[in-house]
């Protein structure tokens, strides 16, 4: 239930599955992973106080280490590429888009609806019992650092039989215009400062890869062709470009006070660093293929992709339990921050990291296992004659969990040391509304893959 599934009719193996798009996906989420444990450190204060100093704006050299792990342009085009062969087979199966979209939207925001009440009951406890607010606050940002993608790529999801009509009239075309649209919005916010302007990069930019996912799946010679050595080496001068001569930074994660950002809102630079990895992972998929036809090196690709929804949501609850364990108790020795003993420390850190995660998954195996349950008698059906009771619940329940979400990637899950009352009302009334759009209690057939 967990998992944020990439299931294609490529070319890999017996089950109709692209293997190397499950790998781009795994891959993503390792990076992500390891990159967000990497760059937190903490530190005690000699009244037993725990900080996390932030790497990148403290020891500013890290921000090239972003380079590396800011990988999340595989994840938009593997979602790309998944849900334009999921909407097409749905589409020629005559099924509805509204029902397609729900049970898109369900299977994200059940696991992260589940997720945010247990970290909001959490929030709630340690305010009563008089937690100091300034720890209850970074905590919930920690436990929320990662919920950007999620409005977006439900946004996406969303508009997903929009864009593919797009796509199947204009194809390529599509991303270029979204990318040029993009480029124009972030001049706007960099030279004038134009008040919103910049949100529209949150779909653009990211759409872009999106887009090219429907391309990569349903125009075979895009992988054959010049293009993607066209992508690789063009996004790459022209991020050099605009770190070197232009106003934007290199480091491709938010830096407080770093302005222009490249990610808040992704910026032009941002754009053409997702180009270019594109370019790259087209590049790559031959050889990639060929190996992942192994079977040794598939079941260790194949579980962590399909356990990636569930990475990505609990992955710094880890960083909490070894706070707890460690550094209040004194335990965990601390160099001084940044310096070569502790970055040889981050070794034992990363690999104790990864055990508790492992932990943390293996309990998890109930719960997930109750979700796929709930999905199955929840889900909204996607048939003409299965058309949803309430068409508006969906678009308003999506609405509603959107803008919470929103909230909670912004401020975290204790802004200020309080409990947010109103963005965690939304999200459980937006869920609550998608749920309801469904037929309880129906055998549902296909399983369509988010």
């Amino acid at each position: 239930m967990g998992d944020l599934s990439v299931g294609s009719a490529g070319s890999a193996g017996s089950t109709g599955r692209d293997r190397y798009v499950d790998f781009l996906r795994a891959w993503a989420i390792v990076l992500v992973v390891f990159g967000h444990w990497l760059i937190t450190g903490l530190v005690r204060d000699p009244n037993g106080v725990i900080s996390a100093p932030e790497l990148l704006a403290t020891v500013p050299w890290t921000q090239w280490l972003t380079l590396g792990f800011q990988i999340m342009p595989l994840f938009f085009l593997a979602g790309g590429h998944a849900a334009g062969g999921s909407w097409a087979r749905a589409r020629n199966e005559g099924r509805t888009a509204t029902g397609w979209v729900g049970q898109r939207a369900l299977r994200l925001l059940l696991p992260a609806g589940v997720y945010s009440g247990l970290v909001l009951a959490a929030v709630a406890i340690c305010s009563a019992v008089g937690v100091d607010p300034g720890i209850l606050a970074l905590v919930g940002w920690a436990m929320a650092m990662q919920f950007w993608f999620l409005p977006v790529y439900l946004l996406l999801s969303a508009a997903t039989p929009v864009l593919h009509a797009a796509h199947r009239r204009w194809g390529l075309r599509v991303p270029v215009v979204m990318g040029v649209v993009a480029v124009g919005a972030d001049a706007l916010v960099v030279t004038v400062h134009a008040p919103f302007v910049g949100l529209l990069n949150y779909v653009l930019v990211w759409g872009v890869a999106y887009q090219l996912g429907f391309c990569w799946r349903d125009m075979p010679l895009v992988e054959r062709s010049a293009l993607p050595a066209c992508m690789a080496v063009g996004g790459a001068v022209a991020f050099t470009g605009l770190v070197a001569f232009g106003p934007f930074p290199v480091s491709l994660i938010l830096v407080t006070g770093q302005s222009p950002s490249n990610t808040n809102p992704p910026s032009a630079a941002m754009l053409a660093w997702a180009v270019g990895q594109v370019g790259v992972a087209l590049l790559l998929a031959p050889v990639f293929r060929r190996s992942l036809e192994r079977e040794q090196l598939w079941r260790l690709v194949g579980p962590l992709g399909g356990a990636s929804m569930t990475l990505y949501l609990w992955h710094m609850l880890p960083v909490l339990v070894v706070a707890a364990a460690f550094y209040l108790t004194g335990l965990a020795p601390e160099p001084a921050y940044g310096s070569g003993s502790w970055w040889v420390l981050r070794v034992p850190w990363l690999v104790v990291l990864g055990v508790v995660l492992v932990g943390v998954v293996g309990v998890l195996g109930p719960l997930e296992r109750g979700l796929a349950v709930v999905y199955e008698r929840t889900r909204p059906g996607d048939l003409p004659s299965e058309l949803p009771r309430w068409p508006w619940a969906l678009w308003g329940g999506l609405a509603a969990s959107v803008s919470a979400l929103i909230w909670f990637a912004g401020h975290g899950f204790a802004y200020g040391g309080r409990f947010p009352v109103v963005p965690a009302v939304g999200l459980v009334v937006g869920v609550g509304l998608v749920m309801v759009t469904g037929r309880s209690g129906a055998d549902r057939g296909v399983r369509l893959s988010v």
